[in-house]
């Protein structure tokens, strides 16, 4: 007979873009669910009234919001369904990543930079 209660029990996943084998449990032991490498996720629960459950499509990480508490959440949309979540950064994501996203309105402003000289 063999005591299950004892075994360590490690929940995994594989990211379906970079193909890392990701631990559900993050280093700060919150549960993650995007990659901390490449920070892309998989859909698996559908927000939207009447959209398709469970649609399985990869989420793009898009964004980065800051919330006012100051917690940083992922901005993920669904290649498949459109559908936008957020989900709080984890603290071992890749730092380098999270940076280029935070940065990206600013280096790539939907307005020529030139336009900002005349004010």
């Amino acid at each position: 007979m063999s005591n299950t209660s004892n075994t360590l029990k490690i929940h995994t996943f594989t990211c379906a873009w970079c193909g890392l084998t990701v631990t559900r449990n993050a280093a700060d032991d919150s549960v993650r669910n995007h990659c901390p490498s490449c920070l892309h996720s998989r859909h698996v629960t559908d927000h939207v009234e009447g959209g398709p459950s469970d649609c399985e499509g990869r989420m793009t990480p898009i964004a980065i919001a800051v919330l006012r508490t100051g917690d940083w959440m992922l901005v993920h949309r669904c290649v498949r369904c459109d559908e936008l979540t957020s989900n709080p950064v984890c603290a071992d994501d890749n730092q380098l990543m999270l940076m280029r996203m935070a940065v990206r309105p600013l280096a790539q402003p939907p307005f020529p930079l030139e336009a900002l000289g005349s004010l």
